[in-house]
């Protein structure tokens, strides 16, 4: 079959979302199957890759997104997909590429949404407020996300999220579509005996009986990285001699550098690492991996620490605790570090 797959959002520097992608196009490409993949990006382009075609259309630079770019130009991606000829379509963005749906329902050709974020969740992020005291919890974000998710199931055949708590907010409005099908760590690269090749990457980074922490993720506001400083800032006031690696890059990277330098945080900003391994190799050696985001679906480097049999600690308000079952503690909503 020929799989074309569309996505908006995956910048240069992004992470579970582009794993994701490049793992299923590669399954499909062993499995005999032809994946197309559709996204934006600063220029056009088009190239074979281990994941299968991937066409790259010109589009613009979101604002205040910290470098996400969106296909925005309908009538090209429409032209695009008549010439592609799909036999089926997998869309994974929620919000301006939802008109696939009716183009694929009006030319026959099966559809998928993969449901990468929780409306709800981000809503809440988005508009403080929304669960003050003396207005009904969650009501407004309720509503809004209850609306959109409706519009998003009516559009496609199937709606595929990855865990119960993203699906949760399908099953509130009865959506009788909803498939859950959970991600997976490559085993590889991600396991147990990185932990004996740790010691020259941990000596990089810590001194012998100091507390090494990382947090792996992108740096932006709904991923609420300062939460990691707030704890490393609580453990050393505590006296514990701890430093934390910051791998991932974003729009919050300087915030951090300048409040990491105010408050002489031991704090190294390893930024991106796009070598696979390397990443590995750092989860492997810390002794705890931070993983605060409020609005995470799955959180694929939590699950990637724990291949490396490095424990996690996660926020209670994501899908983190389901994922991470009895390997790691939750922060509770009420008891996180402040931020």
């Amino acid at each position: 079959m020929r799989i074309v797959r569309l996505a908006n959002y995956v910048a240069p520097h992004s992470g579970g979302l582009r794993t994701s992608l490049r793992e299923l196009g590669a399954g499909y490409l062993a499995a005999g199957h032809e994946p197309v993949l559709i996204i934006p990006g600063e220029r056009d382009s088009d190239e074979q890759t281990p994941q299968g075609r991937v066409i790259t259309l010109t589009g613009p630079r979101l604002p205040f997104t910290g470098g996400y770019r969106a296909l925005l130009r309908q009538r090209r991606v429409a032209a695009l997909l008549g010439e592609l000829r799909p036999d089926t379509l997998e869309v994974s963005d929620r919000t301006t590429l939802r008109w696939t749906g009716r183009w694929a329902r009006e030319h026959g050709v099966p559809a998928v949404m993969i449901s990468h974020e929780s409306l709800t969740a981000l809503m809440r992020l988005a508009v403080p407020g929304l669960d003050l005291p003396g207005l009904t919890r969650w009501g407004p974000a309720l509503t809004m996300a209850d609306a959109a998710n409706r519009r998003t199931v009516r559009a496609y055949q199937r709606v595929i999220c990855t865990t119960a708590w993203a699906a949760g907010e399908f099953e509130r409005i009865g959506a009788g579509n909803l498939v859950r099908a959970p991600l997976g760590v490559d085993l590889t690269t991600f396991a147990w005996p990185q932990r004996e090749r740790r010691r020259p990457v941990r000596d990089g980074y810590a001194a012998l009986g100091e507390t090494l922490l990382v947090h792996c993720g992108r740096l932006s506001p709904e991923k609420k990285p300062q939460r990691s400083l707030n704890t490393l800032a609580a453990l050393r006031a505590k006296g514990v001699a701890a430093r934390l690696v910051v791998a991932g890059d974003g729009p919050l990277r300087r915030r951090l550098e300048r409040r990491a330098a105010r408050d002489r945080l031991p704090v190294t900003f390893a930024g991106f690492l796009p070598d696979r391994t390397d990443l590995a190799a750092l989860l492997a050696s810390a002794d705890v991996a931070l993983a605060p985001g409020p609005a995470e679906t799955f959180g694929l480097a939590a699950l990637e620490a724990l291949a490396c049999g490095t424990p996690v600690v996660v926020s209670a308000e994501s899908a983190l605790p389901e994922v991470v079952g009895e390997a790691g503690p939750a922060w509770p909503a009420r008891t996180c570090p402040p931020g």
